[in-house]
């Protein structure tokens, strides 16, 4: 953590100015609304078990996922106010020839958050250019449904660090003192973590942009100890969105998700690989 708030330090004193110059004004985005959709409905295949022929013998199955990720954020002369709300679900329901529907959740998360970022710096000759400064955000994180064996989680969150902004290439790299009232066991448990993040995009063609985004979540210390509890976890996202037609875009995608459990010995992980559908606007563009 000290060697990357060294490199943040460096990065503000790298050719940089006074940001009175930069953008102002509102910037309203629906960065994403993307949907993921297939059915498969197989009819009679108890009858046709002995058939070398998958199309007649398999499972019928349903998969949807669904996902909103929107900003509107004021930037004003000396600071931005930012306002996010993120939404992201997805579910398979499995029916098979003999035996029970299953239904399995493999995304389920709300997130909305608003923060301030004070606009400090402006580098210009440096990974494309960039804005720097501290910043705070509070945050809510829950669930659309309650998971069978657990609760529904239920988290306000508040962050307070230093953040390289609104870059060329560099939309998003920060570390950051995070807290946490966790309000998904009873009783609840106050929770202390550091974090950082970044988040990348580069054009590659015209039509063509490389998305990336990270996030690794440390926990320190907790007022209430639950066998639920993370050590930490990582959350890592990369897309190619290629435009179809206007603001339509077609993405293959890989999300990756691992987390190491406090009282658990193996580490968790889930891997999401896909291509999805998607539709991308900027309303309204800062100036």
């Amino acid at each position: 953590m000290k060697k990357l708030l060294s490199i943040l330090a460096i990065l503000l004193l790298a050719g940089a100015a006074f940001a009175q110059d930069g953008k102002q004004g509102w910037q309203v985005e629906l960065k994403k609304l993307a949907l993921d959709l297939t059915s498969t409905e197989v009819k009679h295949a108890e009858d046709y078990q002995g058939f070398s022929n998958a199309r007649l013998t398999s499972d019928s199955q349903t998969y949807v996922r669904g996902a909103w990720d929107s900003i509107a954020d004021y930037h004003a002369q000396h600071y931005v106010w930012n306002n996010q709300l993120l939404m992201d679900y997805g579910r398979t329901k499995i029916r098979p020839v003999d035996g029970e529907t299953l239904t399995n959740e493999n995304a389920d998360r709300i997130l909305f958050q608003t923060g301030y970022t004070q606009r400090l710096w402006k580098v210009d000759d440096f990974l494309g250019g960039f804005e720097a400064g501290p910043f705070a955000t509070i945050g809510y994180e829950t669930e659309f449904t309650k998971p069978h064996h657990s609760p529904r989680t239920r988290i306000l969150r508040g962050m307070a660090g230093a953040k390289l902004f609104d870059g060329k290439y560099l939309k998003k790299l920060y570390v950051a003192v995070v807290g946490e009232r966790d309000f998904t066991y009873s009783p609840y448990s106050n929770k202390l973590a550091w974090e950082t993040g970044i988040e990348l995009e580069a054009p590659v063609r015209e039509g063509v942009t490389f998305k990336f985004d990270a996030m690794y979540r440390d926990y320190v210390d907790a007022s209430k100890h639950h066998p639920t509890d993370l050590d930490w976890e990582l959350e890592a996202n990369a897309r190619l969105d290629v435009q179809l037609y206007k603001d339509l875009y077609v993405a293959p995608f890989i999300s990756y998700y691992t987390a190491q459990g406090k009282y658990i010995g193996p580490r968790g992980e889930n891997v999401y690989v896909g291509v999805s559908f998607s539709f991308s606007r900027v309303f309204h563009a800062a100036k």
